[in-house]
């Protein structure tokens, strides 16, 4: 009897503590992990997010930039770090959802090693040439891609990204073959579609919507089952006959399992204050996204279902990494 008497004091002495050290949190600086390279959606989200919790907290937020294999070394890192709220982790869906069925083995689990905050906001891709492309519109694209198979190229930010499965799942609704340019971010591929060393790429409308706005890309479709109201002239790959085609992922925060659940919900009250404010909601519709949050309960059943259906298309797109 003493020795249950002890766990279950010792249960309620552990959630005294995290609530208190909710009330206090933060007290030192925050840094907040970013598994891709700079100057994409997912860099260009969490700074701005970072630097409004920083008003908030009256502390640094720092975003520090840990790109590679596909966004597993610096979520990797977070899944490591402590579970004290003072390292975060920004992604979203392309990463977190997709790795686990795009690799035989990982460090981590994308599901079980992490607690989910929220998300702030969910955008679709915009498929993209150059502006001096010959490819004028979707069905020219798919046209050309039909006559000459593996001659119409598409570039990535890298293997197992999200941009390649949403261009071999376009492979596989217009029964094309286009072949695979991978780089190591969205920026360096965009810039060979621009120059027309690479033919076309799916981008994220943040990355991508100031370049066609300055007239350096094309976008000739987009992603999600709706236009997006960034851009309502470019129409979407389901008008364009394929009308189960529909990508618009998520962003959003997470931390390593193990977080105080009041941490947790502190973390995401004030990621929820910040992003739903008229500001926010101006500069997020500025780059073609919605802003999109939920409770940490809510968006783990969110990632939960993601994981089952990446697996379904990774799976069918026959993509692996080791």
């Amino acid at each position: 009897m003493g020795k249950a008497i002890g766990w279950v004091l010792a249960a309620a002495l552990a959630t005294v503590a995290g609530a208190g050290s909710a009330q206090t949190y933060p007290t030192k600086p925050v840094k907040v992990v970013v598994p891709q390279a700079t100057g994409g959606a997912t860099d260009v989200f969490a700074r701005y997010v970072a630097q409004k919790l920083a008003i908030a907290w009256g502390q640094p937020v720092v975003v520090e930039n840990k790109a590679g294999a596909a966004g597993v070394i610096g979520t990797e890192a977070v899944a490591k770090a402590p579970a004290d709220g003072y390292t975060l982790l920004f992604t979203y869906a392309g990463s977190q959802a997709v790795n686990q069925s795009l690799y035989a083995r990982l460090p981590f689990d994308s599901v079980k090693d992490f607690a989910t905050i929220t998300p702030v906001a969910t955008t679709p891709f915009f498929l993209v040439v150059g502006a001096t492309s010959p490819v004028q519109n979707f069905r020219d694209l798919v046209a050309r891609a039909k006559a000459g198979p593996g001659k119409v190229t598409y570039a990535t930010s890298g293997n197992g990204s999200i941009n390649q499965l949403l261009s071999e799942s376009l492979n596989v609704e217009a029964g094309i073959r286009m072949t695979h340019i991978p780089y190591k971010g969205i920026a360096a591929a965009l810039t060979d579609v621009i120059s027309g060393q690479v033919d076309n790429a799916f981008a994220a409308v943040p990355s991508a919507l100031q370049l066609v706005k300055g007239g350096k890309l094309r976008a000739i479709a987009v992603s999600s089952a709706k236009r997006n109201g960034s851009m309502p002239d470019v129409p979407t790959i389901a008008e364009m006959g394929y009308p189960g085609f529909n990508v618009s992922p998520w962003w959003g925060f997470l931390a390593p399992a193990g977080t105080p659940k009041a941490v947790v919900d502190k973390v995401q009250a004030d990621i929820v204050k910040v992003v739903q404010a008229p500001e926010a909601q101006a500069f997020f519709r500025d780059q073609g996204a919605d802003v999109y949050t939920t409770t940490p309960e809510e968006f783990q059943k969110v990632l939960e279902a993601d994981v089952v259906h990446w697996a379904k298309v990774v799976k069918a797109s026959g993509a692996k990494l080791d």
